[in-house]
């Protein structure tokens, strides 16, 4: 159970805030009542600083963070400032993440292409994962901590090891620190989506055939709907919510039903 303080406004990071399912997560947080940090590269800061408006108008207090998620100091300096500034940190959706491209057999592959995807995708959610929890172990009052899995982290597809690789590893990570932080009160799950009307998954034969289409063609699920970001975030917000307290070590698959579990 979280046991806030009476009158205490939880706090949540999202990384990979700047757009897409983070700026979306960070908007419904807001509307839940949540302060919210979003954190993305330095180069996304107009795009940070646009969300953070947004979350505002909300009448939530926000703040932009610039951060690079494969390097440690700058995971561990995020949430420094996000508790210095905000107070504290309650909810942490790990949602940075890259795609692959282009489809490559194993047989072929130059691994130096699918490390760059593990950096990101696997080592940053570990970083997030990893002060996220201690600040919230040090804060004793239970806590949320939320990652970015895909419908790809569910199931291979031929061409694309290296990224359904990166998002199996945050389903494995989610179960193993979910049964770690139990005895903290911090419940530990992710969310597994499937085509989503994203920048991330944009290609230009999109523009004609319609949001997603390439994906869905790549992945052979084109018989299924492309989700919106609000469907995910509408998933994160159940997570990061108090009635989500008997949920943990789970993989939530938001994907039509490309993917069964």
């Amino acid at each position: 159970m979280i046991t806030v303080p009476a009158g205490t406004t939880r706090v949540a990071v999202i990384t990979g805030g700047a757009q897409g399912i983070g700026r979306a997560a960070a908007l419904r947080l807001a509307e839940d009542g949540l302060d919210v940090a979003v954190a993305d590269l330095p180069s996304k800061l107009e795009l940070l600083q646009g969300v953070v408006k947004e979350v505002e108008g909300f009448g939530q207090k926000a703040l932009a963070v610039t951060v690079d998620v494969t390097k440690e100091d700058e995971v561990s300096g995020m949430v420094d400032k996000v508790v210095e500034t905000l107070g504290r940190l309650d909810v942490m959706v790990a949602n940075a993440g890259v795609g692959q491209d282009p489809p490559v057999s194993v047989v072929d592959v130059d691994l130096e292409n699918w490390e760059k995807i593990w950096q990101v995708n696997t080592r940053g959610v570990v970083l997030s994962y990893k002060y996220a929890a201690r600040q919230m172990i040090k804060q004793n009052e239970g806590g949320r901590i939320i990652g970015a899995s895909s419908s790809a982290g569910l199931r291979g597809h031929d061409g694309w090891g290296g990224y359904c690789m990166s998002k199996a590893a945050v389903r494995s990570l989610t179960q193993t620190v979910a049964l770690e932080l139990r005895q903290h009160r911090i419940t530990v799950n992710a969310y597994a989506p499937g085509a989503i009307d994203t920048p991330m998954i944009a290609a230009p034969i999109d523009q004609t055939e319609g949001a997603g289409f390439a994906i869905k063609q790549a992945f052979k699920i084109s018989e299924f709907r492309t989700g919106q970001p609000q469907d995910v975030a509408a998933v994160i917000s159940f997570l990061a919510s108090e009635g989500a307290h008997f949920v943990t070590g789970q993989t939530l698959g938001v994907n039509d039903g490309c993917v069964l579990t």
